[in-house]
């Protein structure tokens, strides 16, 4: 094994997306990351056999920017393990997700257009005339944006929100929603109970310093260890090249950086830095502890502010909320009592059509409107000489 990784060394510039890009086009990982973030019934007991890779068939199409994206074709199955006759395509949206993207709505309608369009003529091709006909259905789309950043994901959710005067026209827009995965929705704790390869990936692509990486490292070796035991030669090279990306980051050695690759690769994953800052010139340890210092004061200042400004807005739009249901409740209450005194006064010109009908006098039916709606005197003339 250590023969065939002295050989690999990796560039001093590999970056994370293409780490992304790799775990996403892995079956295995795939079906990983839906089963633990896609709350979907037909997705739970997807397997790596059900998922193929179509990207390279959309990304001629669309271009380059689309080139780390990826599209999958899933076969679904029932409860019995049946498969069904109509796929599901899988979006997955991951390069320069570290940034809120705010065009990525029209991104995946790019995607979906794509998609439904070479299906149907894929079907036509089956069977010329069938995309006409009225029993025929496109296959549904899952569109997810798995984003690394810590800040919130401020994007708008729904495309309609990235046409102006949207609401004028929304009868003729179309419309859809999409997932974003987050990993800073999900603590390292919960992300390891999960005792799968994603999670740790996802663990280790929430680091963004040296003091994070740390405390990482103070988890129980043997629970990642156990996470990696029964793990594919591949998927431990792509868990190697995401640790090796993060020693670049934090500067470290080309060599040693791929010695720490190389034990993720062996499966020692749990017992990886047990000596990691010992390996530094002692001056240069300390400015290196004196700069994660600093730049964790940063970061939890940061965050605090953006959770204070999280909060503010919250209850901005929530002040809202109330502000316009209470003028709903007005404007309803408003429309009953005006469709209450619109029936009163079909009523009572009812009433009086009836009276003049079998010859009642006016003032016989002025009595019979003071008796029955209480109306003054002067108001029930009024009402008589308005219908009589």
């Amino acid at each position: 094994m250590k023969e065939n990784r002295i050989e690999k060394i990796r560039p001093a510039g590999s970056t994370r997306d293409v780490n992304s890009k790799r775990v996403f086009r892995d079956p295995v990982l795939c079906s990983q990351f839906l089963r633990d973030n896609v709350n979907i019934p037909a997705l739970r007991n997807i397997r790596p056999e059900d998922i193929e890779d179509v990207s390279e068939r959309y990304q001629t199409y669309l271009g380059v920017e689309f080139q780390s994206d990826t599209v999958k074709k899933i076969r679904l199955r029932d409860e019995d393990g049946k498969e069904s006759e109509e796929p599901l395509y899988l979006i997955s949206l991951i390069e320069h997700k570290s940034d809120v993207d705010y065009n990525v709505a029209m991104q995946i309608l790019k995607y979906m257009v794509c998609i439904w369009d070479t299906y149907g003529k894929e079907q036509e091709r089956n069977q010329s005339g069938v995309t006409k006909r009225k029993y025929f259905k496109y296959p549904p789309i899952l569109p997810i944006v798995y984003y690394e950043g810590t800040g919130a994901w401020t994007a708008d959710m729904h495309f309609r929100d990235r046409i102006y005067t949207s609401d004028m026209y929304e009868a003729y827009l179309p419309d859809f929603t999409y997932k974003v995965v987050r990993n800073y929705d999900y603590t390292n704790e919960e992300l390891l109970a999960r005792g799968d390869e994603i999670s740790l990936i996802m663990m280790l692509n929430k680091i963004q310093n040296a003091e994070e990486f740390r405390e990482l490292c103070e988890f129980p070796p043997e629970e990642m260890n156990q996470i990696l035991e029964n793990t594919s030669a591949s998927i431990r090279g792509t868990i190697g090249d995401v640790i090796y990306s993060l020693m670049m980051k934090m500067r470290v050695p080309v060599e040693e950086a791929n010695q720490y690759a190389e034990m993720v690769e062996e499966g020692r994953m749990g017992y990886l830095f047990e000596n990691f800052e010992f390996n530094m010139p002692e001056d240069e340890h300390e400015a290196w502890i004196k700069h994660i210092k600093e730049r964790a004061k940063v970061l939890r200042a940061e965050k605090e502010a953006r959770i204070a400004e999280e909060k503010a807005e919250t209850a901005k739009q929530e002040a809202k909320a109330a502000e316009e249901k209470a003028e709903t409740a007005k404007q309803e209450a408003k429309a009953a009592e005006q469709k209450a005194e619109e029936a009163e006064q079909k009523a009572v010109k009812s009433l009086i059509t009836v009276s003049k009908k079998y010859k009642n006098s006016k003032k016989e039916a002025c009595q019979i409107l003071m008796e029955q709606y209480g109306l003054s005197s002067e108001d029930a003339k009024i009402q008589v000489e308005m219908y009589w």
